[in-house]
């Protein structure tokens, strides 16, 4: 928001200088950007009247005016092409000093004298408009001082406001901060009630009252659009960085800076049968005042009439209704729009308008009466408007109701460090518009303004009584508190262990986006529904993660694209599915590997990573979890590789996926070299089993080994399974020690080889008792996986 300072002082103007202002406003969270002169430094010029204006007679392109100051005349030669008889310009006079230090003497042009210059606008620093002399209004008193006519001792002053404070974004609304700040009244701008003359009106119907409240008309005739928009309108416009158009759009846009409520001022002949605010119908197009055609979707909010639409609603208008030189009959237009239905569409159709700005913000729901009538009033004034009875229509269901927050003197205290005054809280609430609705000794029930739209609890009053008290006046207290020792919880392993052994075994950590590109997701979950979201920075990240994969993929290939071969990546953090019971959020562990085994080095022959090594860091990963044995399972998933994935479980209950990345998905994202992906569920996981100490037994051991043929399908794991389950509770191990194919086994089959060990605490194993044991380990191979003891 940019505004002229002088401006805001007449509204209210604290004993305070520009600079102590600007440092008040900031602390109260409105950041001061910067400021500068409305115009740079110039003097000797005054207003002049060129009383004539003739041919050089030693140059085609040079006139020679007689130029009047109001006492005396000049002669000066100027190059512009609109000088004329007549105008009223910027005249330096000799001795004049312009921008830039430039001294204004006593010149001869071609052999003809000069006594002074007629300026432009960029000569005297006030724009970049050098396309002739400036033009003053034909009313400018000849002889006054330039800088008194303008009042350009002045500063421009623009404050960066954060998307909650859209009641800023106005002279009203930075008046009522500086306020509350000084404790000074405000004097708000007197607003009559301006008398229609006429019974002309037109008709106005809301369709989409969720998107359009409330929509105010009135109807103008015998407009005069050919009269000069008064100087001082002009100038707090060009102060407030909005460009001078023609009086009716000057108008509207004054209004807008002045009270925050924007106004759009339609050609009343161009319309037809009536105005409808309705979303609009796919396939319908609309040319806007910037001469953009843009095609329309049903989730934009029109302003439509009988020939179709007129504009986008809270954004921009259209090209063929708007007010021109030719018009004569204007139908003035305010009206609330919900700032859910305007955010993000002037983004996407690459606009940003100064509506769209404070519509998608929040405009205050009860200013559109006073908006008019303010506007009304103008009009009448400047351009002669014939108003006619304002018409409103509104749908009251979806008009927004302020908050009505209960606040207690001793949470304040307890918040801030400190006792304010009950007056004081009550002097700084009604100076931002609250209302208190009752109170008692401490406890007030409050209810927010209409331009307010972020008060919603307590804490927000708080923080309200907080900046305009002042931060620099809270006090500073070093926190107090009984900090007693957390026991840690032995069951659970924390989360940093598992990210201290992920880096000790060579891992990098990553941080990516929870958002990612819908597409890419698909082609990894594709019966996985990605949750969008309804305000997206980005097209490519518009759907929240189901899993990490995503994110860490793009890192890898942003790592392989700048020729790393060695890339072991991992991160922890939240995926989110929609579930049958709603929106699942889950903490996962997930990595990526792909390139050599090792990174370079003498010893380093650059062998490819393979699934063992990443099965094998997963499984040194999950051994810091204590007493808990987790499965690897042949596993699908619709991200891997057939033939290479695994499903890790515990006790049955799935934890994760590991395995090599999908052929197709790895065409498709371009990358040439096998990606190993894991992923795991910290909530699966993070659980341990509570030790207990068992005695050492004194007794000597018992070993066995055993070497039987199973077929290719059959997992260890399953042959392992059954032989604990045989072996006794005596069993103390239970090691794999070959694998063997080749001759003198059939190709369809595999040799797997255990070693065993027995233990009893209290006694030795007889040779038969372990016999036995063997004999049912051999039976139960046989029966259940059809197993040969290999001989």
């Amino acid at each position: 928001m940019k505004f002229s300072e002088k401006w805001l002082r007449t509204w209210v103007s604290p004993s305070i200088s520009s600079q102590e202002l600007m440092d008040q406003v900031t602390m109260a969270g409105l950041e001061v950007d910067g400021s500068e002169p409305v115009a740079e430094a110039f003097s000797g010029v005054v207003v002049g009247e060129v009383t004539s204006c003739e041919q050089h007679p030693n140059a085609d392109k040079l006139r020679v005016c007689t130029v009047s100051n109001g006492k005396e005349t000049a002669q000066v030669v100027c190059g512009a092409p609109n000088a004329r008889t007549g105008l009223k310009v910027a005249f330096a006079e000799v001795g004049a000093v312009l921008p830039g230090d430039f001294k204004i003497k006593k010149a001869k042009l071609r052999q003809v004298e000069s006594f002074g210059m007629l300026c432009s606008e960029k000569e005297l620093g006030l724009s970049d408009n050098h396309d002739g002399i400036m033009e003053l209004a034909a009313d400018a008193p000849v002889g006054t001082d330039l800088r008194e006519y303008f009042d350009l001792d002045d500063l421009a002053i623009e404050v960066d406001l954060t998307p909650n404070r859209a009641d800023c974004l106005s002279i009203r609304g930075i008046a009522r901060e500086v306020g509350v700040l000084n404790n000074e009244a405000v004097s708000e701008v007197e607003v009559p009630a301006v008398a229609a003359v006429h019974d002309e009106t037109f008709p106005v119907e809301i369709e989409d009252g969720k998107g359009c409240p409330r929509y105010i008309g009135r109807v103008f005739n015998n407009v005069d659009v050919t009269v000069s928009t008064p100087v001082w309108m002009v100038e707090r416009l060009r102060r407030g960085g909005v460009r001078s158009i023609d009086p009716v759009v000057d108008i509207t846009n004054y209004v807008m800076l002045e009270l925050g409520q924007p106004m759009h001022g339609f050609d009343l002949d161009t319309l037809k049968d009536k105005i409808v605010v309705r979303k609009a119908e796919k396939g319908e197009k609309l040319t806007l005042l910037d001469g953009q055609e843009v095609e329309l979707d049903s989730s934009e909010l029109l302003i439509t009439d009988a020939s179709g639409p007129l504009a986008l609603a809270g954004i921009m208008g259209g090209e063929n209704t708007g007010v021109s030189s030719e018009t004569k009959r204007v139908f003035l237009e305010c009206a609330f729009f919900a700032p859910i239905e305007i955010a993000g569409k002037a983004r996407a159709k690459g606009l940003h308008t100064d509506s769209s700005h404070r519509y998608e913000r929040g405009v205050d729901f009860n200013l559109q009466e006073m908006a008019v009538e303010r506007a009304s009033a103008l009009l009448v004034e400047i351009c002669g408007a014939e108003p006619g009875p304002a018409v409103l229509a509104e749908k009251p269901e979806f008009i927004p109701v302020a908050a009505e927050i209960e606040l207690y003197a001793d949470v304040v205290s307890s918040s801030l460090g400190m006792t304010i005054e009950n007056q004081r809280i009550e002097q700084i609430l009604t100076g931002l518009g609250f209302s208190i609705v009752d109170s008692s000794g401490g406890y007030w029930k409050v209810k927010a303004p209409s331009w307010r739209f972020d008060m919603e609890i307590q804490a927000d009053l708080i923080e309200e009584l907080a900046r305009v008290y002042g931060y620099n006046n809270l006090p500073i207290t070093a926190p107090t508190a009984a900090l007693k020792p957390q026991g840690a919880q032995e069951q659970e392993t924390p989360v940093n262990m598992l990210v201290d052994r992920m880096v000790s075994l060579g891992f990098q950590e990553a941080i990516t986006f929870s958002f990612v590109e819908p597409e890419a997701q698909k082609q990894m979950f594709p019966n996985e529904e990605s949750i969008a979201l309804a305000n997206p920075i980005s097209a490519d990240m518009s759907v929240m993660r189901v899993s990490l994969w995503p994110g860490l993929l793009k890192a890898v290939q942003h790592n392989l694209n700048r020729q790393a071969d060695h890339v072991r990546l991992f991160e922890t953090g939240q995926r989110f599915r929609q579930e049958e019971k709603g929106l699942e959020q889950v903490d996962v562990l997930a990595g990526a590997v792909t390139g050599t085994r090792l990174s370079k080095g003498w010893y380093e022959k650059g062998e490819s990573v393979d699934f063992y090594d990443v099965k094998g860091d997963v499984e040194q990963l999950l051994s810091g979890i204590r007493g808990v044995q987790f499965d690897f399972l042949p596993g699908k998933h619709t991200a891997l590789h057939p033939g290479q994935c695994a499903r890790i479980e515990r006790n049955g209950k799935l934890v994760g996926y590991l395995g090599a990345l999908h052929p197709s998905i790895q065409k498709q994202l371009g990358i040439k070299q096998t990606v190993y992906l894991f992923e795991l569920r910290l909530d699966r996981v993070l659980k341990s089993e509570l030790p207990e100490f068992t005695p050492l037994s004194k007794q000597p051991v018992t070993t066995r080994d055993l070497a039987v043929v199973v077929d290719e399908d059959v997992s260890v794991s399953s042959v392992i399974d059954s032989i604990r389950e045989m072996a006794g509770e005596d069993l103390d191990s239970l090691t794999l020690f070959d694998i063997y194919r080749g001759k003198g086994i059939d190709s369809k089959r595999k040799s797997l080889a255990f070693g065993l060990t027995w233990q009893h605490p209290s006694r030795t194993l007889t040779d038969d008792e372990i016999n036995r044991f063997m004999d049912s380990i051999i039976n139960t191979l046989q029966t259940r996986l059809d197993a040969v003891l290999r001989g």
